[in-house]
């Protein structure tokens, strides 16, 4: 075969290989991704109706959020299929996401308002600081474990959340850089309620807080700090969460 006709047949073949390749490649695939996202809304819009408006979640701007929040992609791939199921979620390094309906509860609880600075304790998967972030204007959260803290960042990043800002600390000691805060949540349980936490609440401000061991029982605190610095705590719900790490084990060693 002379260059002449093997140069012709490449480009017959060329122009073949694009008018199959673009449909699968450029127009097909997008098109998949579209239904699947749309397959994933209907979950999560589901799930707000079935797990967290039925059980008595009220709050317009928390409901919003959690129908907005993409659950699925704040959770490693292999969990995509139960991301919008009634259940915590194990994200890696024995930590887990917490159950839709204890994101928004909690969330409530805090009476988040536009104007608030929030303080997340235990990023994990990005999950809560996502759907504060739906809610007021700045969210600052903390993760000890350093993988956990990275992949979080990098998800938030990747859905475009300007209004949040992370770092890899022990979040025991919280973040006095930013305070005081509106409000801050821990989603992990710590053996008590930690001082620096407390003197980083704004007079006014609130923080949702398990407390309580690892084998014993456990209980969602709310401690509110009242206008003239007296602090007050209120169980409100036996829970079960993975432990703080970090510096309550060296209070806990101390004691």
């Amino acid at each position: 075969m002379n260059v002449t006709g093997l140069k012709t047949r490449i480009t017959a073949f060329s122009l073949i290989a694009v008018f199959i390749l673009s449909p699968s490649g450029v127009a097909i695939e997008p098109e998949q991704n579209e239904r699947e996202e749309e397959i994933q809304k209907q979950k999560r819009l589901r799930m707000v109706r079935t797990q967290i408006e039925r059980r008595g979640v009220k709050d317009k701007s928390v409901l919003a959020a959690m129908r907005k929040v993409p659950r699925h992609k704040l959770v490693p791939r292999r969990q995509y299929p139960l991301a919008y199921e009634d259940r915590p979620l194990p994200i890696g390094h024995g930590q887990t996401i917490s159950q839709p309906y204890i994101v928004a509860y909690m969330t409530e609880l805090l009476r988040p308002k536009q104007e608030h600075k929030v303080l997340e304790v235990g990023t994990g998967s990005g999950y809560q600081a996502a759907v504060f972030a739906e809610i007021v204007s700045n969210v600052y959260t903390i993760e000890i474990i350093e993988e956990l803290g990275k992949s979080a960042k990098e998800r938030l990043a990747n859905l475009e959340y300007k209004n949040i800002e992370a770092k890899i600390a022990d979040g025991y000691y919280g973040w006095e850089e930013h305070a005081p805060f509106d409000a801050i949540i821990v989603t992990c349980a710590a053996n008590h309620v930690p001082p620096p936490l407390v003197e980083q609440l704004k007079p006014g401000g609130q923080m949702c807080i398990p407390v309580g061991t690892v084998f014993g029982p456990q209980q969602l605190v709310i401690v509110t700090k009242q206008e003239d610095g007296k602090v007050r705590a209120k169980s409100v719900l036996p829970v079960r969460f993975v432990p703080l790490v970090g510096g309550h084990s060296k209070a806990t060693r101390s004691d």
